[in-house]
């Protein structure tokens, strides 16, 4: 889901690459019915079953608030993941044909997190989209009260967590390389993708390590009430960060207990 008018060129980059993810996902999972086919409508959601979720194989879907289409769906996004009382006042509807491919919603989450590959894409596309509409957002505000979600650019060197600060964003780098530090030692690389700076959000703690980038770097920041209520709304998807949060600490151990064997 995107927000309708013009993008950055990393927010348009960014929908690129997510738009890929979930034909990805589906790759051994059967669609649950022949593809549904339909013409243009007012009331999307109205013609399709609650249980399911659909591949958007043709056509274009936009999503009105009122009379006035604010979002819209493309080829390769899914359809039907927003759901409950907060989408309650939003409408899909299409000018033109559509295809979708259906796939029964239960089956679906249980073959996204039956891999935990899958599941930190699902993690990572569901923080591309909040990063996305956040930085649209910010751009419609005035430039005086814009923050700081969303987007942002930075050169080689820049400080992106300071170790013993509050903890307010949860940080993706989507272009570039940065370094982690502690009390002025590297204790190790942040790479392209990789999400930094959970830890500190989830405990509320200071940040525990200083993150400063090696490279001219573009830095995805979602705010870090947004990041909470996201992982509170599905213990999946905080089960999935958790896995992935341990996996760099045993690996950090790991690089500590080489270095500590080196210097002895």
């Amino acid at each position: 889901m995107y927000l309708l008018g013009e993008q950055s060129a990393h927010a348009d980059a960014l929908i690129n690459r997510l738009q890929s993810l979930p034909g990805q996902w589906l790759e051994g999972l059967a669609p649950c019915g022949p593809t549904v086919e339909l013409q243009a409508t007012d009331d999307l959601l109205a013609q399709l079953p609650d249980d399911q979720l659909f591949l958007l194989s043709e056509g274009v879907i936009n999503g009105c608030i009122g009379a006035r289409p604010l979002f819209y769906w493309q080829e390769g996004d899914l359809i039907g993941l927003q759901q409950g009382d907060d989408w309650g006042d939003c409408r899909l509807c299409s000018d033109g044909p559509l295809r979708l491919q259906p796939y029964r919603r239960n089956q679906f989450f249980q073959h996204l997190f039956a891999d935990s590959s899958r599941a930190d894409q699902f993690l990572e596309y569901l923080l591309g989209q909040m990063a996305i509409l956040a930085h649209a957002v910010a751009e419609l505000k005035p430039r005086e009260f814009r923050s700081t979600n969303g987007f942002k650019r930075v050169e080689a060197g820049e400080v992106l967590i300071q170790q013993g600060d509050a903890a307010d964003h949860v940080f993706v780098i989507i272009d570039g390389h940065a370094e982690a530090f502690v009390d002025g030692q590297k204790v190790g690389d942040v790479p392209k993708d990789e999400i930094f700076g959970a830890m500190a959000v989830f405990t509320g703690e200071p940040r525990n390590a200083t993150v400063i980038t090696r490279e001219p770097s573009t830095v995805m920041l979602i705010p870090g009430d947004q990041f909470l209520s996201m992982t509170r709304s599905n213990p999946k998807i905080a089960h999935s960060l958790i896995e992935s949060m341990a996996r760099r600490i045993g690996q950090l151990n790991k690089q500590i207990t080489q270095l500590t064997t080196a210097k002895g």
